[in-house]
C-alpha cells in the first residue's frame, strides 16, 4: 500500500479514536501455481505481494470494540463479553480472531482498530486473509502472547472456518502473514512444512486481468470437485491402502485402474495429481532460473483447470489465450476457485505496455467490457510498521 494509503489510514484512525498504539501492514497474496491442490493436500506456490490492507490499532481497557472500515465507510461497536457474529459481514473477519483469542484464553483489554487498503476484492489476492492476519498479528504484538507467524496463521484460518462459516484452506493466511521479498513458498497442505523458492528477476512483472465475472458458481462447484476427489481416493485406496489423498497417488497408479473410474472423476483427478507433480517441476525450474520453463507450466495449469478439473468459463479462457502467445510473457493461467477472477500473467517488464495494448481490445470487442489490469511485484508478509 503506498505511504498516501498509510497515511489515510492514520488519518481516519485519529479523527475517530486518537492516537493509534500500533500500524500494521498486510498483503494480499498471490498463487503462481497449484490450483485446487490444497484440499488434496497437496504442495502450493503462494507468495505475498505489494498491495496490502493497513491496520491502525490501538488497546482500550474497558472491555469494548470499536472498528472502523474506511474503504467502507461503515463501522462497529461491540463489547469483548458478547462476541458474536455482526450482520454487517465485514467485522465478522475481525470478531472471529477475538474469539480465536478468547477461545485460547489470552486476555483481551478492548480496542480500537481502523484499516483500508488496496487489495482488489474479487480478485483472488484474499483481502480476507490480510485483513484476518494483520489484525491477529497487532494484536499478538501489543499484548505480548507470544504466537509465531504459523501459529497467528492457525488462528486466522480457524477465525474464517468457525465465525465467518468459510471453508477455506490454510493457504491464503500462511501467504500474507509468511511472505518473504523476492521469494515464493512452497507449501505442503498435509504437514505445513514450507521451504522458499527464489524468484528475483528484477523484470519480471506480475500481471492480474479481472474477467469482471463474479464467483457465483464457485461454492457450489467447489464442493462437487472435492467430493469427486474423495471419490477417487476411495477407489484408488481400495487397490493402494496406504493412501490417503490425491497427494499419494501417481500418474500410473490412476492410469492403470482408470477403466474403475466414472470419466468425470478420473478427469477431476487426473488434473490434481498432474498439478502436484506440476508445482514440483516449477520450483525446480525456478531453482535453476528458467522463467520459460516455469511460464509453460502455468500454461499446462490453465489447460487442466479448463478441460480437466472445469473450473473455468469463457472469459477466461479468452484473456488466457490472448495472452499466452504475446511477446515477453512467459506464462498466463486463471487464478483462484475458478468460474471467474482473474488470470495471473508472467510479463517481462520491458513487454509490459506492449501487453497491455494487447490486451485491451481484447476485453473491448471479445468480453465487452473496459480493462481492469493489476500490476504487483512481491513483498514480504505482514509487519508493523509503527
Amino acid at each position: 500500500m503506498s505511504a498516501s494509503g498509510i497515511e489515510r489510514v492514520v488519518n481516519g484512525f485519529r479523527e475517530v479514536f486518537g492516537r493509534e498504539d500500533a500500524l500494521v501492514r498486510s498483503p494480499g497474496r498471490l498463487n503462481l501455481i497449484g490450483e485446487h491442490t490444497d484440499h488434496n493436500l497437496g504442495f502450493v506456490l503462494p507468495a505475498a505481494v505489494d498491495k496490502s490492507i493497513n491496520l491502525a490499532i490501538r488497546l482500550r481497557d474497558d472491555g469494548r470494540i470499536r472498528l472502523l472500515a474506511l474503504d467502507k465507510q461503515d463501522h462497529y461497536e461491540g463489547t469483548l463479553d458478547a462476541v458474536r457474529p455482526s450482520g454487517q459481514h465485514w467485522p465478522d473477519y475481525l470478531l472471529g480472531v477475538l474469539r480465536e483469542f478468547q477461545e485460547r484464553g489470552c486476555a483481551l483489554p478492548g480496542m480500537d482498530c481502523a484499516f483500508g487498503g488496496d487489495v482488489p476484492i474479487g480478485c483472488g489476492m484474499s483481502s480476507s486473509a490480510a485483513l484476518e492476519g494483520g489484525f491477529a498479528f497487532g494484536l499478538n504484538e501489543l499484548l505480548g502472547f507470544g504466537l509465531d507467524r504459523v501459529e497467528l496463521a492457525r488462528l486466522a484460518q480457524r477465525a474464517e472456518n468457525r465465525f465467518v462459516g468459510v471453508n477455506c484452506g490454510i493457504m491464503d493466511q500462511f501467504a500474507s502473514l509468511m511472505g518473504r521479498e523476492k521469494r515464493l513458498i512452497r507449501l505442503d497442505c498435509r504437514d505445513l512444512s514450507y521451504q522458499y523458492v527464489p524468484f528475483e528477476r528484477e523484470d519480471i512483472r506480475i500481471v492480474l486481468c479481472d474477467s469482471q465475472v463474479s464467483h457465483s458458481l464457485a461454492g457450489s462447484a467447489y464442493n462437487q470437485r472435492r467430493a469427486q476427489c474423495q471419490a477417487g481416493v476411495a477407489l484408488l485406496k481400495a487397490h493402494q491402502p496406504g493412501l490417503e489423498s490425491l497427494r499419494d497417488a501417481t500418474p500410473e497408479l490412476l492410469e492403470a485402474h482408470r477403466a474403475e473410474f466414472d470419466p468425470e472423476v478420473y478427469r477431476r483427478c487426473e488434473y490434481v495429481v498432474a498439478e502436484n507433480l506440476r508445482v514440483i517441476a516449477a520450483c525446480a525450474a525456478l531453482e535453476r532460473g528458467d522463467l520459460a520453463a516455469f511460464g509453460a507450466a502455468m500454461n499446462e495449469t490453465h489447460a487442466g483447470l479448463a478441460h480437466g478439473y472445469e473450473v473455468s468459463c469463457p472469459e477466461l479462457d479468452i484473456l488466457a489465450a490472448a495472452a499466452q502467445p504475446l511477446p515477453g510473457v512467459l506464462g498466463s493461467r486463471m487464478m483462484g476457485g475458478g468460474f471467474g477472477g482473474c488470470t495471473i500473467n508472467l510479463v517481462e517488464a520491458p513487454a509490459l505496455e506492449t501487453f497491455l495494448a494487447a490486451m485491451a481490445p481484447v476485453y473491448r470487442n471479445q468480453l465487452h467490457k473496459d480493462p481492469i489490469i493489476h500490476i504487483c511485484q512481491l513483498r514480504g508478509g505482514t509487519e508493523r510498521i509503527a
